[in-house]
């Protein structure tokens, strides 16, 4: 088996007794689905370490606790479905005050009850090594809308995106908004014909080679779509290393932005009922039957595209 967190993720999901199950999303999507009585409940949890996911020496306990909710949030607007509930555990290191801890704590519950969200338990451990903190969120669906996959792009399916890409580092890694209202509403307004969706946080080629190979399809995005979205902060990287641009757009990752698929003509004629959206949305390309990820330029040259995001345990 190949070294690396998707490679190990698939044997994981390959272990699962009953992976079939219609009324149940396992392990590979944002978050996972089960039932509890009649109810379908959703969980995620994401892990974030020191100098992984932030830097103590930089930032602030506020912001980093901010950010821990923010990333499960994320997941939450991946799905289109409502956070209710989440479960904090910490590991903090022995030199931090009870002030700091406090500090974190009020960074996870103002992001959290921003939200509507509440935390309701977890557990708090200390220990001589940098901080390392686990949110778990529990979400159930909205009553309009079922949760929406990442396995579910179809040939023919025109693909967008939410705000801008790359450059991240720059600052907005810590600082981004969760687009939970922004996938309702789309879940809401374009019904059946949403047919995949996903944040964004290891960088559009990593994530986007994860939605094509859920859906056993491949991907094109076009260079002309793309140079739209491209941050400022991306653009001001690249001035500073030997990379272009598009390369820090398509690669960079930590945007959290939601990259969706839609059935062919919908989206656009729904953007015209839709004039006070929340963010913009870019068509970036489409969906078609040969498998992976494809960059297409204005003359029409096509070149794969390799996943050069975040990837751990390589």
């Amino acid at each position: 088996m190949r070294k690396s967190e998707d490679s190990l993720v698939a044997w994981i999901a390959s272990r699962r007794s009953d992976p079939n199950r219609a009324d149940t999303i396992g392990i590979g999507d944002d978050m996972a689905m089960v039932r509890v009585g009649s109810e379908k409940v959703l969980l995620t949890a994401d892990m974030l370490m020191d100098g992984v996911h932030f830097d103590t020496s930089i930032h602030e306990p506020g912001r980093i606790g901010r950010k821990a909710m923010a990333v499960g949030l994320s997941d939450c607007a991946a799905m289109a479905v409502r956070p209710r509930y989440a479960v904090v555990s910490v590991g903090l290191p022995d030199s931090w005050s009870i002030q700091q801890a406090k500090d974190l704590f009020v960074g996870m519950e103002g992001m959290a009850a921003a939200y509507h969200c509440e935390i309701v338990g977890g557990d708090t451990n200390s220990w001589s090594k940098p901080l390392a903190l686990d949110v778990t969120l529990v979400a159930t669906p909205y009553p309009d809308v079922e949760p929406v996959r990442r396995d579910g792009v179809r040939p023919g399916d025109e693909l967008f995106v939410t705000g801008r890409l790359g450059g991240s580092l720059r600052g907005r890694h810590m600082t981004f908004e969760p687009r939970v209202e922004e996938a309702h509403r789309l879940a809401s307004m374009l019904g059946n014909s949403l047919h995949a969706m996903m944040d964004l946080s290891d960088g559009l080629s990593t994530d986007a080679g994860r939605m094509a190979s859920a859906s056993g399809c491949g991907l094109v995005f076009e260079t002309p779509s793309l140079e739209h979205v491209i941050s400022d902060a991306a653009k001001q990287s690249a001035t500073e290393d030997r990379r272009t641009p598009l390369a820090h757009a398509l690669h960079d990752g930590e945007d959290f932005e939601l990259l969706f698929a839609v059935e062919t003509g919908v989206m656009r004629t729904s953007e015209q009922r839709d004039s006070d959206h929340l963010v913009s949305r870019t068509f970036i390309g489409t969906a078609v039957a040969e498998p992976g990820v494809w960059l297409r330029s204005s003359d029409g040259a096509q070149t794969a595209i390799e996943p050069g995001g975040w990837q751990h345990f390589t």
